[in-house]
């Protein structure tokens, strides 16, 4: 039986994680892989990390043009049986520009800021290779039960899967921010992001080539969504001596998005395991025309809607919640020497009240809890290294974690370093990996174990004017 099989019903996000919440991002620029904790920076990042920091940034004009490649591993092992998942992306921009005059400055941002990327699992993955097994056993089986056995049930030896499937799902992002700097030891920042939505779902499962009856069962989808949010940005920052304080606050995005629904073919072929049967046994005088149109009319009634329910969110037209969640940053830096800089920092994503397909955020036991640390050093007036390391808990539950979507606490370490090339010029490079603890829970067709891991290197470069 051939198990390429990911068709998107009930597929409530295909993300290609790379740092942050559930549906959000957090690295943009390649001073995060190389030290991750960047909420105290008044380097061009902080335009992200720290919009206030700003007020104590370059003086004019910065750009900085950064580039990542991400991969990732989702593999889903049920019953001793391995279900490899693999997530990729293209190289993924990001541009940051900002403006610094006396105490005020304005920045903007561009980049994708939550999800992005591809997903396929050339192995399949167990709990659709069920929905279909189930369906067919439970529709013949009943059927066998109804004339007495005199009917075979269709068992899944008779049968095999053509099938495969490609998802995409990204959120793009432009930020602006305006910072200013009321007191020598105090700044503030408010800014606002727009962000688009753009995914896709397109594949296919046919159960048949069965030795009587050909095709089973088909499900075919084709389905493009797109929709958009807007995000209010607000931030702090105090920075006295070698001391710096910094706080972020970002709110929920409300994110809709719409089907264009191009193919939606979900069937069961009931004439051939059915109505055929039935009729044959009419014919052979076994059963009545009235005792087999009885019994049809039962079966049919039992499994009236087919897989109605399964593809009803995809459905020309239907919308399915994909909001962001509301970010709480916190990071205290310390500069001990002109040459050594260390920051510790926290993010707190309220994911639980964030609306994901089919309340599924409900499932959570909690937001995701990330703890951050990140040291940097100046080797020489050319040269500096760094790294840092994050802690993601996302309050993980058995309700939450589904074949198609799920997610897995983890540590990630990150390092590299930047070269200034002159005094207008650096050269950033990094690299970093999330190191997954497995989440396995039993399920209604076997113990299930959620495993995954993940690569990104980076370079960037960031010019003063």
């Amino acid at each position: 039986m051939k198990k390429s099989f990911l068709l998107g019903l009930l597929l409530s996000t295909c993300i290609m994680a790379q740092a942050g919440g559930l549906m959000t991002n957090t690295n943009y620029h390649i001073a995060f892989d190389r030290m991750m904790a960047r909420g105290a920076s008044f380097d061009i990042d902080a335009i992200f990390s720290n919009p206030a920091g700003l007020a104590w940034g370059h003086e004019g004009w910065q750009l900085s043009f950064n580039f990542q490649k991400p991969w990732q591993y989702r593999d889903i092992t049920n019953n001793g049986i391995l279900y490899e998942g693999k997530a990729s992306a293209p190289i993924v921009p990001a541009l940051f520009a900002s403006y610094k005059k006396d105490r005020w400055a304005i920045s903007t941002m561009i980049g994708i800021v939550g999800s992005g990327g591809f997903v396929e699992y050339k192995n399949g993955v167990p709990m659709f290779n069920a929905l279909i097994g189930n369906t067919i056993s439970q529709l013949t089986g009943g059927l066998s039960q109804a004339v007495g056995g005199a009917i075979p049930a269709i068992t899944p030896d008779q049968y095999n899967f053509d099938s495969s499937m490609k998802g995409k799902q990204y959120i793009y992002g432009g930020q602006v921010n305006f910072t200013y700097k009321f007191t020598d030891n105090i700044a503030g920042a408010i800014g606002l992001r727009a962000n688009y939505y753009d995914g896709y779902y397109r594949g296919h499962v046919i159960a048949g080539n069965h030795a009587t009856k050909g095709t089973l069962a088909k499900l075919e989808l084709d389905v493009d969504q797109k929709g958009w949010g807007l995000t209010p940005i607000i931030s702090l920052n105090f920075h006295k001596g070698p001391l710096t304080l910094a706080a972020r606050y970002e709110f929920r995005t409300k994110i809709s998005t719409k089907n264009d629904t191009n193919v939606l073919d979900a069937n069961l072929n009931t004439t051939a395991m059915v109505t055929e049967p039935l009729t044959q046994l009419v014919i052979g005088g076994a059963i009545t025309a009235e005792q087999a149109a009885a019994i049809g009319n039962g079966i049919q009634e039992k499994m009236a809607g087919g897989f109605d329910a399964y593809v009803a969110p995809y459905k020309d037209g239907a919308r399915t919640r994909y909001d962001m969640p509301a970010l709480f940053t916190f990071a205290a830096g310390y500069e001990f020497t002109p040459k050594l800089r260390a920051t510790l920092e926290y993010h707190f994503f309220d994911d639980k009240n964030a609306k994901m397909a089919n309340d599924r955020q409900k499932e959570l036991k909690h937001g995701t809890h990330e703890f951050l640390a990140g040291i940097e050093y100046d080797i020489n007036d050319k040269f500096t290294i760094s790294c840092g390391g994050q802690r993601t808990d996302y309050g993980l539950s058995d309700g939450y974690e589904q074949d198609t979507s799920f997610a897995c606490d983890s540590y990630s370490v990150g390092f590299g370093g930047a070269w200034n090339i002159s005094p207008k010029l650096r050269l950033n490079a990094g690299y970093f990996c999330s190191i997954y603890s497995d989440y396995e829970k039993a399920a209604s067709f076997g113990t299930e174990v959620f495993s995954r891991t993940n690569h990104v290197v980076g370079v960037g470069i960031d010019i003063k004017f």
